[in-house]
C-alpha cells in the first residue's frame, strides 16, 4: 500500500471527537470524513475539523481503507462485521463488543480475513505502560487503583468495563498466567450500573492482583504498583513516571564527629518519552495494517480480557 490510509471515524461524542482530532494529524493516513446518528453534530464536527460527514454507516466504510468506531458498546459487533465484511481494517473502542461470542465472531472474521483489528485499549500506549513492560519480569503482587468522578456521558456500561477493564488487559498482560480464582464485590451509587467494584485475581503461578476502580471519587488517581522480588514498582499512569525502589543497606561514616548515616534504599527514576497515548494508537493501527509492524496485543488477548471483566462482573452481581 504506497498510499495513505483511508480512515473514517464511527461515532463523534465524548470519545469519538478526540479519535476524530488525533486522525487529522497522522502523517501516514488520511482522514476521509466521519458519520454519527446525529447529523447536526456530525457537520458541525465535519465543517469544525475540514472534512466530510457521510449521511450512513456504509457510505463512510465504501469510501475508507479503515474505520475506527467510537459507537455505544451495543453496536460495536453490528458495526465491526460490517466494516470487516467489507474488507476494512477496524480499530473499535473497548470493551470489543457486548458479549464473548460477539468477540470471538469479531475477531475470527479479522483473523479469516487477514485484517486488522485492534481494540481501543489506549494505556497500553501510555509511555510508562510501554516501559513497564520491559521491566516486569516475574510480579509477585500487583495493586492497580483507577478512580475518578462520575462521567454522565457513559451510561451503557458500568465501572469495571468503562474504566476496571483497562488495567485487567494491563495486569494479564504483564502476569501471562492463567487466572486460577477470582473474587470480586462491587456497589451502584449513581447509576444503574457498578460505579464501584474492587478484584482480587489469583493466578496459577502464584501472582495476585488487587484492582480496584472507583467512577464515584472526587479526585483522579490512576497508579500501578508491583513487588518482584528484588524491586518494587510505581507508576503513575496521568504523570507517565515510572519509580523503582530497591533494597540496599549501606553504613557510611565520613570522619569523627561528622554525620553518620544509613541508605536502606535506592530510588530510580525510568526515563519515559511521554507522549499522546492516542496518537500513539493510531500510529500503532496504521503501521499494522502498511505491515510496518506487528499488532501490541492480538484478538485472543482481548478475548481474555473481556472474558475475565464478565466473570468480575458476575461474582459482583452474585454478591
Amino acid at each position: 500500500m504506497t498510499n495513505k490510509v483511508k480512515i473514517g471515524v464511527i461515532g463523534t461524542g465524548h470519545m469519538g471527537q478526540y479519535h476524530v482530532n488525533v486522525a487529522k494529524t497522522l502523517s501516514d493516513a488520511e482522514l476521509i470524513g466521519i458519520y454519527d446518528s446525529d447529523s447536526e453534530r456530525a457537520s458541525q464536527m465535519a465543517e469544525k475539523h475540514k472534512t466530510s460527514a457521510f449521511s450512513t454507516v456504509d457510505d463512510l466504510i465504501k469510501h475508507t481503507d479503515s474505520v475506527i468506531i467510537a459507537v455505544p458498546t451495543f453496536l460495536h459487533h453490528e458495526i465491526g462485521k460490517k466494516a470487516l465484511l467489507a474488507g476494512k481494517h477496524v480499530l473499535v473502542e473497548k470493551p470489543i463488543a457486548e458479549t464473548l461470542e460477539q468477540a470471538k465472531e469479531l475477531v475470527d472474521l479479522a483473523s479469516k480475513n487477514n485484517l486488522v483489528l485492534q481494540v481501543g485499549h489506549v494505556e497500553r500506549f501510555n509511555g510508562a505502560v510501554l516501559e513497564l513492560g520491559k521491566i516486569v519480569t516475574e510480579p509477585l503482587l500487583i495493586e492497580s487503583r483507577r478512580l475518578a468522578p462520575f462521567n454522565p456521558r457513559i451510561k451503557d456500561v458500568g465501572v469495571v468495563l468503562d474504566m476496571m477493564i483497562h488495567d485487567i488487559d494491563i495486569v494479564l498482560n504483564l502476569v501471562k498466567s492463567p487466572v486460577k480464582y477470582l473474587s470480586a464485590v462491587g456497589t451502584k451509587v449513581v447509576s444503574a450500573h457498578e460505579d464501584i467494584a474492587s478484584v482480587v485475581l489469583h493466578f496459577e503461578n502464584g501472582a495476585i492482583a488487587n484492582i480496584s476502580a472507583s467512577r464515584n471519587t472526587q479526585a483522579k488517581i490512576r497508579t500501578l504498583n508491583i513487588t518482584q522480588k528484588d524491586v518494587y514498582i510505581t507508576l503513575d499512569f496521568s504523570d507517565q513516571e515510572i519509580e523503582l525502589h530497591r533494597q540496599a543497606t549501606s553504613d557510611i561514616l565520613l570522619r569523627t564527629g561528622e554525620i553518620k548515616y544509613r541508605q536502606e534504599s535506592i530510588v530510580e527514576k525510568i526515563f519515559v518519552h511521554k507522549d499522546n497515548p492516542l496518537k500513539q494508537e493510531h500510529e500503532h493501527f496504521v503501521k499494522c495494517i502498511l505491515k510496518e509492524t506487528e499488532p501490541l496485543v492480538d484478538g485472543r488477548s482481548d478475548i481474555q480480557t473481556l472474558e475475565i471483566a464478565y466473570r468480575i462482573l458476575k461474582e459482583i452481581h452474585k454478591n
